[in-house]
């Protein structure tokens, strides 16, 4: 992995000149995305409050500094799950998995019991789910009737592999133990609840004290009576999340670089948040600093999961009202990008747009579809369409540049 001033050298020397650039097609804006979505990577598991998390809070601040703004990390406290045996013991093989972070946990030993059926009576319970969907349908049911000692579930991706739910309610935990583990373990469990097998699940985890890190920056506008316009993004996530998150994170960066150039019609705030997969703690935790925020806010941008995903692509829009969802949707097509679904109006939406849409604000938001969604495969060159995420920069820009009202 090439470094930043490595990159810099190397263009400086002419191996990215301007020809080479044309010639290939690959603008210098996409080579910088290219960049920070490998960089962003390379640095490991996104979860909330740890090492990486904290290393990557410190790269996104030197970014924010190379595009000409000053950063803030703004901390907030979290009790962070730390892992230490997560498993499921069946007729002799262990299943590595990972724990709901909003249900309960077992000791060091576990617990033993026949696997059977979601809703039977078996005392261990074993069904499937796609990721963030461990609070609704059956699952969310069976966690919330309380039935069964333990559950095993199955993550159910667009690809094979492990794919987590997101912990929503992680600071009011419900329901028993829950073990995710990956789809290539189906048809095992599968035949062992067929066969009422004993299995043995344990759901062992450590608590620890630790603080997680907004990063933050604002920059002036050219009016100042007009309310200001928030670009909001999270950074942390499942497994290394290269598609999943760093899309977003490059729009972010690259918004603040358009607007550098042209300052834009009202001042506007940046924050990139830590939390994402645990309830949104980050965005919630921004917005709690700043008390009446979100009322004297004139617009939020929402740089949602996947933007520029490249395996099984999508675009679903999310906002406030009417006039602002058309005028989204104006500028992406207008940009190249296409609107593939629209989250009907009045339902919550999905992302940390969440939050505002709860406040009563104003918001409109991107969240795109990806085939490697929560999965340990999201990674390399060809999870990410660069071409895709300059796009999205377009389509931001012109929407913040025509919005005056």
């Amino acid at each position: 992995m090439l470094t930043r001033r490595e990159w810099l050298s190397m263009t400086a020397v002419g191996l990215f000149a301007r020809g080479r650039h044309e010639q290939s097609g690959i603008t210098p804006r996409e080579l910088r995305i290219r960049r920070m979505i490998d960089e962003y990577e390379k640095q490991g598991f996104h979860r909330t409050a740890t090492e990486v998390d904290r290393r990557s809070a410190d790269w996104l601040a030197g970014e924010v500094r190379d595009a000409g703004l000053d950063p803030s990390l703004e901390s907030f406290p979290i009790r962070r799950v730390d892992p230490v045996d997560v498993s499921v013991v069946v007729d002799g093989k262990k299943i590595t998995g990972v724990p709901l972070f909003d249900g309960a946990f077992t000791n060091a030993a576990g617990i033993q019991g026949k696997l059977g059926a979601l809703d039977g009576a078996a005392p261990i319970g074993l069904t499937d789910t796609a990721p963030n969907a461990a609070a609704a349908g059956p699952l969310g049911d069976a966690r919330l009737a309380n039935r069964h000692r333990a559950i095993v579930c199955v993550t159910r991706g667009a690809r094979p592999g492990l794919c987590p739910s997101n912990a929503d309610s992680f600071l009011k935990p419900f329901g028993p133990p829950v073990v995710q583990v990956s789809s290539e373990e189906r048809e095992r469990l599968e035949r062992a609840a067929r066969q009422g097998l004993e299995v043995h699940v344990i759901a062992s985890v450590r608590r620890t004290a630790a603080q997680a890190f907004n990063v933050t920056a604002s920059m002036t506008g050219t009016s100042r009576t007009a309310l200001p316009l928030v670009i909001m993004t999270p950074r942390s996530g499942w497994w290394t999340c290269a598609s999943e998150r760093g899309g977003g994170i490059a729009c972010w960066i690259e918004m603040m670089r358009e607007f550098r150039v042209a300052p834009p019609p009202r001042d506007v705030l940046f924050v990139a948040s830590s939390g994402h997969e645990l309830g949104h703690l980050g965005i919630n935790a921004f917005i709690d600093r700043r008390e009446g925020i979100v009322d004297r806010t004139a617009l939020w941008f929402h740089f949602g999961a996947n933007i520029g995903a490249a395996q099984q692509p999508g675009n679903t829009i999310q906002a406030s009202d009417d006039g602002f969802e058309s005028r989204l949707e104006t500028a992406m097509t207008t940009a190249g990008l296409t609107v593939d679904r629209r989250t009907p109006r009045g339902r919550v939406p999905g992302g940390e747009a969440e939050a505002v849409h709860r406040g009563g604000g104003r918001y409109v938001s991107v969240i795109g579809g990806n085939a490697l969604f929560h999965n340990q495969a999201d990674r390399g060159p060809g999870t990410v369409d660069v071409g895709a995420v300059s796009r999205f920069i377009d389509a931001f820009t012109m929407l913040a540049r025509s919005f005056t009202a």
